[in-house]
């Protein structure tokens, strides 16, 4: 187990998982994508009872 642990194949395989886990963090935009839209949270004006009068039957 100790020899699996220091060989080539498993430090590499582990430092290929450092560097995703690096990259993950350090590429993560601090702003949404420019391509969407943000969601258009409802007017305070609209009430329940003005929707379920539009509401179809």
């Amino acid at each position: 187990m100790v020899a699996f642990l220091k060989s080539d194949l498993f430090l590499r395989f582990l430092g290929g998982f450092v560097v995703g886990a690096i990259g993950v963090f350090a590429l993560q935009p601090s702003a949404p994508p420019a391509l969407t839209t943000p969601a258009m949270a409802a007017s305070s004006s609209v009430t329940a009872s003005s929707v379920a009068e539009n509401a179809p039957l």
